[in-house]
């Protein structure tokens, strides 16, 4: 009878650590999703180191209101052109924020600007990248063959970008010579075209590299209009990643009413542009004045 009276409780205590020895496996912890990667092209039409200098003088305003708009678009890169200095490009993108990286070329700028603003001299236009703090890059040597031994000309600045839990990708930033925006029979067309080859050949180097790529800038040139003799000998596959993706293809402009097709390209290679997300242009506000002559463009990247 004792017996029988001991093995009840002893049960229940049995019982009772079956329950609390029951297992639920963790949670399988997911790895954190990289941002997506944004990548600008804006032309500063200009700027100079200084107030009031340049063919286009602002104020201390003007470039505070440069800087709000660089602030907003939040790019991880930004290729600019027609920067005087990188204390110009500074003056633009905060260096708190963003490293700036500028073409090695000197320039020679010479004479008066004409048009609207006679009296001032010329400045020097070079090619650039600000480049988000924290993100790390290789800096290549500058593309001078797109200078075609002119020193008027703008050289490509070259750098590979390791942005942390995301594959390189490596960006040309361009400004090529300006007047053959169509066709080759305007009188920049033979220096325009000379360019071509040599761009080509970068692109085609990169393209059998092991790292996606993208030439960014302003390209002077209306790649998106059909049958563009330009965009036609890039773009030919060969090798096989230089199959490019123009990222405004099918997307007009809305920066200036006068323009119906970008002269401001991203073009990305064919591991690149599968990674694409968005394409946009940033406008200034209605009624806003234009601080350049050009909007910046976007394209935001995955993978």
């Amino acid at each position: 009878m004792k017996l029988r009276l001991l093995a009840a409780p002893f049960a229940l205590l049995v019982s009772l650590a079956a329950c609390t020895a029951s297992y639920a496996p963790p949670r399988t912890a997911r790895a954190p999703v990289a941002p997506p990667l944004k990548l600008a092209s804006w032309n500063l039409e200009f700027l100079a180191e200084r107030d009031g200098t340049g063919c286009e003088p602002r104020t201390a305003a003007d470039y505070a209101a440069m800087r709000r708009i660089a602030d907003g678009i939040d790019a991880d890169v930004v290729a600019f052109q027609e920067a005087e200095s990188p204390a110009a490009a500074a003056r633009v993108f905060d260096p708190t924020r963003y490293v700036i990286v500028m073409e090695n070329r000197a320039g020679n700028p010479t004479g008066t600007c004409g048009g609207q603003h006679p009296e001032q001299p010329f400045i020097r236009q070079a090619v650039g990248f600000a480049i988000r703090k924290g993100i790390a890059f290789d800096r290549n040597p500058d593309v001078t063959s797109l200078q075609l031994g002119d020193p008027q000309l703008r050289s490509g600045v070259d750098v590979t970008l390791r942005p942390r839990g995301r594959a390189a990708i490596r960006l040309l930033g361009v400004h090529l010579k300006s007047g053959c925006f169509t066709g080759g029979g305007a009188k920049a067309c033979p220096v325009f075209l000379r360019q071509v080859p040599a761009l080509e050949a970068w692109i085609d180097a990169a393209a059998r590299g092991s790292q996606r790529f993208a030439v960014m800038g302003d390209w002077n040139r209306r790649l998106a209009i059909p049958k563009d003799a330009v965009w036609a000998a890039i773009d030919d596959s060969v090798p096989a990643n230089a199959d490019l993706r123009l990222a405004d293809d099918g997307v007009p402009p809305a920066c200036d009413p006068r323009f119906d097709s970008f002269i401001d390209h991203v073009v990305l290679d064919r591991r690149a542009g599968r990674d694409m997300r968005s394409f946009s242009e940033v406008r200034y506000a209605e009624g806003e004045k234009h601080y350049s002559d050009h909007c910046p463009v976007m394209v935001t990247l995955g993978g």
